[in-house]
C-alpha cells in the first residue's frame, strides 16, 4: 500500500544529494548546516550542478563505519572498472542505482524497493490507472513471483492469468531470486508485442502462458443497480479518482429510497492509496472511528479516522473478498467488518499488511519503503495472514458456466 498520494519530497535534496543521504548518513556520518553547504560544494562543479563522479569521491573520503569495512565497496567498485571484461559497456550511474538496488533488497522485505528513474516513472503510471502493459498485479509470497491479481477486462485476464498463479518464467528467463521491480520491467512492453509466461497452478499444472500487451485504462470503480434494487460497487483499484468516484456514486445511493442493499466488490483488487482506502471506509465508519491503524518498528501506533460523512451506514452491506484481494482492499473490509457494517463473503484475503512509503528524488529515481504494518479496528494484523470471510465460497473456475458468480449469489442471497 502506498501511503497516499505520492509524497514528493525530494526538494530538500540536491540532484544526486541521494548518494550521501544513503552512502553516507546511513553509516552514522552527520552534518550540521555548515557541513551540508561542505558537502555541497564538494560535489557541485563550476557551474553549480552535482557531479557524480564528485559525489562518489566525497564518500570514499568520509565514509566511517565501527562495524562494517567500507573500504570493501570501492574495492570492487574499482575491480569493476579496471577488470570487467566489457569494461567500456559500464556505466557509473547504472553501478550506482544498482548498489542502492542492493541496499534496499538486503532488507528482504518484497515491498521495499528503489527504483532508477525510467522504473520510478512506470510505477507512477501505473497507479494512475493508465500503462501500457498486461494489466495485472505481480507480487511475491514466500519467496516465490506470483500474479496477485489480474485487472477485469485486462490482456492478463483474458489470456487466462488467475489470482494466485507462480510465475516461474518470463519469456523463459527463470524467476527465481527475481525481485518484483525487475519482473514488472520484463513483463511490460509496447502495446502489441507478447510476453510467455510460464506458470504453475495448483500442485501439479504447469504451463505457458501468452498475453499480448495492451493499452492499460482502469476505472477505479463500477457501478451498477441490479435488477433486485441491490447497489452493486465493483472496486478496481484505490487511486487518486477513487474518492471523487465513490462520491459521485453515494450521492446517488442516499436519494434512491428503493435502495436494498449494497455489494462492494473488492475480488482481484490490489490496493493503491491508504487515503483512498480511508475515505472509502469512511462511507460507512462513524466520523472518529478507527479506520485502521498503523504500527511502527518502535511499536508506536499511529490510528487513521474515519473523516465520514458515514452515508452509506445505513444501508445493509456485504463486501466480496478473494485471494486477489489485497492491501487498501483488506483495510476497507476489515473495517466495515470490525464495525459491524458488513458481511464479508468469498475466500482468505491475500494478506498484505503493510505500508509503504514512496519518495521521488530530484533525478526522477524513487525509493518505496516499508514504514509500518497495519492492524483492523479490532487489532488484528493481517500481514501475511489475511482476512477471513464470514460466509466462504469458494470459486471454482474450472467448473462454472461462463457468466456464473457463486459469490455474487450467495451475496444476493444473504442480503435478501
Amino acid at each position: 500500500m502506498i501511503a497516499s498520494p505520492i509524497r514528493k519530497r525530494a526538494g530538500k535534496y540536491v540532484g544526486l544529494y541521494l548518494a550521501i543521504i544513503l552512502f553516507i548518513f546511513s553509516f552514522g556520518l552527520g552534518f550540521m548546516i555548515g557541513g551540508g553547504r561542505y558537502v555541497k560544494n564538494e560535489i557541485s562543479n563550476s557551474d553549480g550542478d552535482i557531479e557524480l563522479a564528485k559525489v562518489l569521491e566525497l564518500n570514499r573520503e568520509l565514509n566511517k563505519s565501527d562495524s562494517v569495512e567500507f573500504d570493501m565497496f570501492w574495492e570492487v567498485w574499482d575491480k569493476i572498472k579496471e577488470k570487467y571484461a566489457k569494461v567500456d559497456s559500464v556505466d557509473e550511474m547504472d553501478m550506482f542505482y544498482g548498489a542502492v538496488q542492493g541496499l534496499v533488497f538486503s532488507l528482504g522485505d518484497p515491498y521495499s524497493m528503489f527504483f532508477p528513474p525510467k522504473s520510478a516513472q512506470e510505477f507512477a503510471d501505473s497507479l494512475t490507472g493508465e500503462f501500457e502493459g498486461i494489466g495485472a498485479e505481480i507480487g511475491i509470497k514466500k519467496g516465490q513471483l506470483i500474479v496477485v491479481s489480474p485487472l477485469p477486462e485486462s490482456p492478463a485476464e483474458k489470456a487466462g492469468l488467475r489470482a494466485g498463479d507462480k510465475i516461474l518464467a518470463i519469456d523463459e528467463d527463470d524467476t527465481y531470486g527475481m525481485d518484483t521491480n525487475a519482473a514488472v520491467i520484463k513483463i511490460r512492453g509496447e502495446g502489441g508485442t507478447d510476453v510467455i509466461l510460464k506458470i504453475a497452478r495448483g500442485s501439479d499444472e504447469i504451463k505457458d502462458i501468452t498475453v499480448t500487451r495492451g493499452k492499460i485504462n482502469i476505472p477505479s470503480i463500477l457501478f451498477e443497480m441490479k435488477e433486485n434494487k441491490f447497489a452493486y460497487i465493483r472496486v478496481m483499484q484505490f487511486n487518486e479518482k477513487t474518492p471523487h468516484q465513490l462520491d459521485e456514486v453515494a450521492s446517488k445511493l442516499v436519494k434512491d429510497k428503493n435502495v436494498k442493499g449494497i455489494i462492494l466488490d473488492l475480488r482481484g483488487n490490489p490496493g493503491g492509496y491508504l487515503d483512498a482506502a480511508i475515505d472509502m471506509a469512511s462511507e460507512w465508519v462513524g466520523k472518529g472511528e478507527v479506520v485502521v491503524s498503523e504500527r511502527y518498528s518502535n511499536g508506536d501506533i499511529n490510528n487513521d479516522l474515519s473523516d465520514g460523512p458515514s452515508r452509506l451506514g445505513k444501508f445493509k452491506t456485504v463486501v466480496l473478498v478473494n485471494g486477489g484481494s489485497a492491501s487498501a482492499s483488506e483495510i476497507v473490509a476489515g473495517a466495515l467488518h470490525d464495525h459491524e457494517f458488513a458481511t464479508i463473503i468469498g475466500e482468505q484475503t491475500y494478506g498484505k499488511g503493510s505500508v509503504q512509503d514512496f519518495e521521488i528524488f530530484d533525478d526522477g529515481s524513487a525509493l518505496k519503503l516499508t514504514v509500518s504494518e497495519w492492524l483492523t479496528p479490532d487489532g488484528l494484523n493481517i500481514n501475511e495472514e489475511g482476512i477471513a470471510p464470514d460466509v466462504e465460497v469458494i470459486e471454482d473456475w474450472e467448473n462454472e458456466e461462463v457468466g456464473e458468480d457463486t459469490v455474487l449469489e450467495k451475496a444476493f442471497e444473504i442480503l435478501g
